[in-house]
């Protein structure tokens, strides 16, 4: 099985590549979880869609709200269906 990979820059223009693990749409808002690794302990986040969509570019900030954050966790562990344990 292929695992999709994004690359991000960050403030310094460094690119970072992550894996997509499981994405899912809350809310009208995408969000994916991404892990910095394709398989095996991995660390891990959840990104939210900012993108406008008349630029026809993806763009995502990781999920800073805490309590946002623990309820997509939940969601997305059921997405997984206990395949992988998440920690943030």
């Amino acid at each position: 099985m292929k695992v999709e990979s994004i690359t991000f820059k960050d403030e310094s223009n460094n690119d970072h590549e992550f894996y997509v693990v499981e994405q899912t749409r809350v809310n009208g808002t995408n969000y994916l979880l991404v892990a910095d690794a394709p398989e095996g302990d991995a660390e891990a986040m959840i990104l939210k869609d900012i993108s406008d969509e008349s630029s026809g570019e993806a763009e995502y900030v990781p999920v800073a709200d805490e309590k946002l954050l623990e309820a997509l966790m939940k969601v997305f562990s059921e997405l997984l269906e206990d395949d992988v344990e998440i920690q943030l």
